[in-house]
């Protein structure tokens, strides 16, 4: 118990810290108004919409955040904390969700493979390491999910150091 009371309390102020930032997010900016009219007012007729590429697409967003331990000297060093999404194709969301268990399963073996190879210490954010874990988690995706996964996207990530 005296092992676990460190990361219980880690996971705590991570969890406090996290509510805590959301609560006080600053407000969105307000929109202004054009004085000149409205743009319908003024433009030409539209030419008929065609569809971009990316409304193909869509965004899934995984329920849960991931935990990874950074671990040296056989001790938990700090703790990095993760929120992923998916883009896919369109219609893919339900069968995401359907296999998450084993997507999870996959991304963190992946992350524990990334951690104990010493890329989430010192600048963990930069850019070669963070392409580094998506292009990994990315092939994980595809084991499980196929080529109906295109990107992986990292929402969130921070450390806490113990």
């Amino acid at each position: 118990m005296r092992k676990l009371l460190p990361v219980i309390l880690i996971l705590f102020g991570l969890g406090g810290g996290t509510a805590a930032g959301l609560l006080l997010k600053p407000a969105p900016a307000p929109v202004l108004e054009n004085p000149c009219g409205t743009p319908e007012d003024t433009a030409a007729p539209a030419e008929p919409a065609t569809p971009a590429p990316d409304e193909t697409l869509e965004y899934v967003k995984m329920n849960n955040q991931f935990i990874v331990p950074v671990v040296s000297e056989d001790a938990v060093q700090a703790l990095v904390v993760l929120t992923l999404s998916l883009e896919v194709q369109q219609g893919t969301t339900e069968m995401v969700y359907a296999r998450e268990p084993k997507l999870r399963d996959a991304f963190l073996q992946v992350l524990f493979d990334h951690a104990n190879m010493g890329r989430f210490r010192g600048t963990f954010t930069e850019s070669n390491n963070l392409d580094i874990l998506r292009a990994g988690l990315l092939q994980a995706a595809r084991a499980v999910l196929g080529e109906r996964v295109s990107d992986i996207l990292i929402v969130d990530i921070a450390r806490q150091d113990g």
